[in-house]
């Protein structure tokens, strides 16, 4: 019997995907896993006879794949603070302050690795934990709360394995929720400039979410996206100056699963400067 937290692939779809073993139950005698996973963001039911474990040998170079493009990514987005005069920081002289972000995901953990990449690029953000179908009756009350400048709506979605109509809200796991709590974000805030909107998971309803008012969008080829393309682009669009509008094709493309994962619109940014500056981390200290 697997155990919550072991290694698994799937041998239906050609061992493709690393999983983790999330939770199991009894299904008429037959024990159903839940799994999710390890670097995509996906999550899904399997028998036990379809899952193969995978030592830590073979899960590393898995997620190698993942770790090499994600430093990449990083060192990327570092050198062009770097090339910018930008560390990322207010100092004596000048005060920085890129967009403030407020993060709705349903799974935990995936929240927690998309608040690490946040902090280490020193960007103010409120994570919250809410399952899809709470989303739409949540936002608009944490959009009042918190007033931030980009809003990220994620967790786990998947579109049907034999499906015809990809226009078909059937045919989707939880696009329907991404949508109504787009839907529900564009009352409180209309403007794509004042309120950015970066929402979907893998697999999701691409045409509708942006349809509903977001800026940025997962997948518009229905794949499997990274847990932190949506963060990505976050960081992008939160240190570009509000002076300046950010090519689509730019931004796309520092993302794992690049055009085939994410899309979107041409959006303005959000980073803004001042004088003089002076240390948050002293403030947060009182």
């Amino acid at each position: 019997m697997l155990k919550v937290g072991d290694m698994v692939v799937r041998n239906s779809y050609g061992e493709d995907i690393l999983f983790t073993v999330a939770g199991y139950r009894y299904n008429k005698g037959k024990m159903i896993y839940r799994i999710k996973g390890k670097c995509v963001r996906i999550e899904a039911d399997a028998y036990e006879d379809d899952l193969i474990p995978v030592g830590k040998v073979r899960a590393s170079q898995f997620t190698k794949y993942y770790d090499d493009i994600l430093k990449n990514i990083k060192q990327k987005i570092k050198t062009e603070h770097k090339s910018n005069n930008n560390n990322m920081r207010s100092d004596g002289s000048i005060l920085k302050r890129p967009g403030r972000v407020l993060h709705l995901d349903s799974d935990i953990e995936y929240l927690k690795q998309c608040k690490d990449f946040y902090n280490e690029f020193y960007i103010d953000v409120v994570g919250v934990e809410a399952k899809e179908e709470e989303q739409p009756r949540i936002v608009k009350d944490l959009l009042v709360k918190y007033k931030p400048d980009i809003l990220v709506i994620t967790g786990h979605d998947a579109m049907k394995k034999d499906a015809e109509d990809r226009m078909d809200y059937a045919n989707y796991k939880n696009s329907m929720y991404f949508v109504e709590a787009v839907k529900m974000a564009r009352e409180y805030e209309p403007s794509l400039d004042d309120l950015v909107i970066i929402a979907g998971a893998c697999q999701s309803f691409y045409e509708a979410l942006m349809e509903a008012g977001a800026n940025y969008a997962s997948s518009p080829e229905r794949v499997l996206i990274h847990c932190l393309d949506p963060v990505i682009i976050c960081e992008k669009i939160a240190y570009t100056d509000m002076r300046d509008i950010i090519n689509a094709s730019d931004v796309l493309e520092n993302t794992v699963t690049g055009r085939d994962g994410m899309g979107g619109l041409n959006t303005r940014g959000k980073y803004r400067e001042g004088m003089p500056g002076y240390s948050k981390n002293e403030i947060d200290k009182k």
